[in-house]
């Protein structure tokens, strides 16, 4: 195993709002990596109609804790100076908007133990985020722990199962995906923990489901989130007792599998919400390792440029891309991550003249999709080099937007009566309106 000893020290933090519509609200940050702004899954989320989504990061980058603005609409300010990076001292205050933020060091030290390579499995990345996550993946490998894996998609959440399993002593034992997502809701059940031949109707041969399939080595169980609500006590009873029973036997088979778990949805705010159980949640959730966005690690951008050209034979002096191209491709939100930056350098080497990549390829705004709008405003054109399944996320996601504002804008921002129409719970609405930021205009 490679050596992970590098290691990272600092001090825990508060952060506390002292003005603003959040007065009074606080945490202590204890990662290398803290999120500020409107958005649901950030680490410190504000509800405050001046302060943006993703408004600000603030990283401890081994030498202080550097505040770094994301591109907000507003600006970030340390003390009464505007900052495009700048550094915290304790006690000094933060701006985002119209909230003040207080920053105070809390003295307990976090050690954060770092990679010293570039790479784990096929997830790549020179970034002190990635160090980060090599760091946890090589400590955790080689255990039998269960890991729930998180980030968007396109972050690699399969690639770091599968470098989980080629690491440890499973290796050589089967590895076995499961995709809550992809199997209809019907036959989730026979899939996951198999069935015998005439279990139900059409079942003319028994199937060993996942669970039996993976036996000795790793389930993957990918979109985890997307598991219905009355399967999840069948699949924790399984993980707790090692025992399962196909569809239509009366007889249990031990079973030994190591679980890896992957998700793109906040499963603490579906606990919450009554939507995932909490005992299944703290039963995978026993490691837990987040893959940042790569808008969070733009100095990977060039590393994996030239990473995906190597690929492609395209590398070297006989392929070059411009100082201006790659600042462009830093500055890039890539929704669609590393998946699509991957995509993009694939068909700009095709479709760029002479050896260099063309700026004008760059993708523009963040939408991912391209083309020309439908009279709803929902962009309707198809460009077969996005993944179908980020595709469709991203339109199912201008949907709930442009549907969700409609119904809000209908009934003067009144939640209950607009949840009330579309037929949806509050707190569904809630959620739905934190994670898209929604909020009435001012």
């Amino acid at each position: 195993m490679e050596d992970f000893s590098d290691v990272l020290n600092f001090n825990k933090y508060k952060l506390k709002v002292i003005e603003g519509p959040d007065a009074g609200k606080e945490i202590v940050a204890e990662r290398r990596v803290v999120t500020l702004g409107s958005a649901y899954d950030g680490d410190l989320v504000l509800d405050d109609v001046t302060v943006s989504r993703r408004h600000c990061e603030i990283v401890f980058d081994g030498g202080g804790y550097l505040v770094r603005d994301l591109g907000s609409k507003n600006g970030t300010y340390i003390e009464s100076f505007r900052i495009k990076e700048g550094f915290l001292r304790p006690g000094c205050r933060l701006g985002l908007g119209s909230t003040t933020i207080s920053f105070e060091l809390v003295g307990e030290q976090i050690n954060v133990y770092l990679s010293r390579g570039d790479r784990f499995g096929d997830l790549y990345g020179q970034s002190l985020e990635m160090k980060e996550v090599f760091g946890i993946l090589q400590r955790v490998a080689p255990t039998d722990a269960t890991v729930l894996v998180t980030g968007e998609s396109g972050t690699g959440k399969e690639l770091a199962a599968r470098a989980i399993h080629n690491h440890s002593k499973r290796a050589d034992k089967p590895f076995v995906v499961f995709d809550c997502s992809a199997v209809p809701r019907e036959l989730i059940e026979s899939e996951l923990f198999g069935h015998v031949k005439g279990a139900f109707t059409g079942a003319v041969q028994s199937r060993p489901g996942a669970f039996l399939s993976a036996n000795g080595g790793t389930l993957f169980l990918d979109e985890l989130g997307e598991l219905p609500l009355d399967l999840q006590p069948k699949l924790l009873r399984v993980l707790e007792n090692r025992e399962v029973k196909q569809l239509g036997s009366n007889e249990t088979r031990q079973i030994d599998v190591r679980i890896v778990a992957a998700t793109n949805r906040p499963l603490e705010q579906m606990v919450s919400e009554g939507e995932f159980r909490q005992d299944l949640y703290y039963r995978l959730a026993v490691i837990q390792v987040p893959l940042p966005p790569l808008r969070h690690r733009r100095d990977d951008v060039a590393f994996l440029v030239d990473l995906f050209l190597r690929d492609l034979g395209r590398s070297g002096p006989g392929f070059v891309v411009s100082h201006d191209t790659m600042e462009k491709l830093k500055q890039y939100e890539w929704p669609g991550n590393v998946r699509e930056l991957r995509n993009y350098v694939e068909r700009a080497t095709i479709l760029s003249t002479g050896r260099q990549i063309d700026a004008n390829l760059v993708p523009q705004g963040a939408g991912g999709l391209g083309g020309q709008q439908g009279g709803n405003g929902i962009e309707t054109s198809i460009d077969l080099n996005v993944p179908f399944k980020l595709a469709k996320e991203q339109l199912i996601d201008r949907f709930e937007q442009e549907y969700l504002m409609a119904a809000l804008e209908a009934h003067d921002w009144n939640i209950t009566q607009a949840s009330q129409q579309i037929g949806i719970h509050r707190k569904s609405l809630e959620y739905l309106m934190k994670k898209h930021s929604l909020r009435r205009p001012s």
